[in-house]
């Protein structure tokens, strides 16, 4: 199944190639598989969620039967509920045993599926810049599948040893992550380096599924149904790489959603961001948990640390008190005031070719996100967006596509700052 996706998606994008239909056909194809990663991804999330919560809530005292491992009694859209979980098995296994790996299977799939749509398809484009590494897209591609496989085998060798059971796993596996978000920067466009720190990390969340918590239910239900005694590590490990799955599930959210955020991509060092941004995330998700066991009051500061590391990321990020004017290299562009026509032609050499109503470019057959600049009043429109994008963060063109000078940069900071006229 996984190869059939994936080759239907090959097909298409071979089919599609160097057509008049290849630019329509790539963003059907990323409306598409976008659409179902992220339903996928709710159900995978949601259940995630749903079973660590269970695990922390339980009832382990009151009333429990000696085979119960505990009860909860919940309630929810107009009605009762009242579960219980076992300490190994029941007695006798039902017929009607669902199991929750599915959402992780296709949510895995279809991930990998939009990285080649949108980043692999248009490798020279979206994943490879020269100016971070100039490497052939074929390379590109081969090191971004590679390091997933790398990530998974580093992981799962340290999970299989007791150093698992460590207090210093945690900060081993965060200095592991960090290496990682590191060494995607050095590689791959800044935007790129984020999604595939998000995609190592699912393919670990998928690994956990599929090589210890799935092979460690069919082992309890195979020992049940058999009336075979149960290795009682199975589950332990099963629980501990859910767990774990719980704490990755806020950072791997925030990479999905981080390429409409230049201000965190398009920092001098974007690797460090990440990592403070996934140790913050990560810790508001324990300060979760702890909730859910009524534990806070044991490790009150959890939280606070964590906001604490995350408005750190918000200062650490913010533009300088004065952009593009204030440097030396833009002082002399700001002597005398810049017109209109000067910021018109930069845009016509350097944006338009994404940004029109018709675009020229070989990957973007429509405005990305909507954004046109067809008229000047466009483009005092968008100042806001401009001076974001192009001048503080530097992160459009993309990949520096077109070859804008910082000189052009800094003509355009100083128009904005100037009061965007339309002379």
């Amino acid at each position: 199944m996984l190869l059939a996706v994936i080759a239907g998606v090959g097909i298409c994008y071979v089919l599609a190639r160097d057509s008049p239909w290849s630019g329509h056909i790539m963003e059907w194809l990323n409306i598409v598989v976008r659409l179902m990663h992220i339903t996928f991804g709710i159900a995978w999330i949601g259940a995630s969620f749903y079973f660590v919560f269970l695990e922390n809530a339980l009832n382990r005292t009151d009333n429990v039967r000696e085979e119960l491992a505990g009860n909860l009694w919940a309630v929810h859209g107009g009605g009762f509920y009242y579960l219980e979980k076992y300490k190994t098995a029941p007695k006798q296994i039902p017929k009607s045993l669902h199991w929750f790996k599915y959402e992780a299977y296709f949510t895995w799939l279809s991930g990998f599926s939009l990285l080649f749509v949108v980043y692999y398809f248009n490798a020279s484009s979206m994943l490879i810049d020269p100016r971070v590494l100039d490497i052939s897209p074929l390379a590109g591609v081969g090191i971004g599948v590679g390091s997933f496989v790398a990530a998974w085998l580093i992981y799962d060798g340290l999970c299989r040893t007791a150093f698992v059971r460590s207090p210093w796993f945690k900060v081993v596996g965060f200095l592991l992550a960090t290496g990682f978000a590191f060494f995607y920067a050095q590689v791959f466009s800044a935007r790129a380096a984020y999604i595939h720190f998000g995609a190592m990390l699912g393919t670990l969340m998928v690994g956990n599924v599929f090589f210890t918590i799935i092979p460690a239910q069919k082992a309890m239900v195979r020992a049940a149904t058999e009336g075979t005694p149960l290795d009682p590590t199975l589950g332990k490990n099963a629980l501990a790489r859910s767990l774990h799955n719980n704490y990755f599930t806020l950072p791997v959210l925030f990479v999905m959603v981080s390429n409409h955020f230049p201000s965190t991509f398009g920092h001098s060092y974007p690797w460090a961001i990440l990592a403070a941004i996934t140790l913050g995330t990560a810790g508001v998700k324990h300060w979760l948990n702890l909730r859910e066991k009524h534990q806070t009051d044991t490790a009150v500061w959890v939280l606070p640390a964590a906001v604490g590391v995350l408005l750190g990321v918000v200062f650490v990020t913010a533009p300088p008190a004065q952009t593009g004017a204030g440097v030396a290299g833009a002082a002399s562009a700001c002597a005398q005031e810049i017109p209109m026509s000067q910021v018109s032609l930069i845009v016509q050499k350097r944006c338009i070719q994404c940004h029109s109503s018709h675009p020229t470019d070989d990957v973007f057959k429509s405005p990305p996100n909507g954004v046109v600049y067809d008229t000047p009043e466009d483009i005092i429109r968008l100042k806001d967006k401009i001076m974001q994008r192009v001048v503080v963060t530097k992160t459009m063109p993309q990949n520096n596509k077109t070859q804008i000078t910082q000189e052009e940069r800094d003509l355009i900071a100083c128009w904005i700052n100037q009061g965007a006229k339309n002379q």
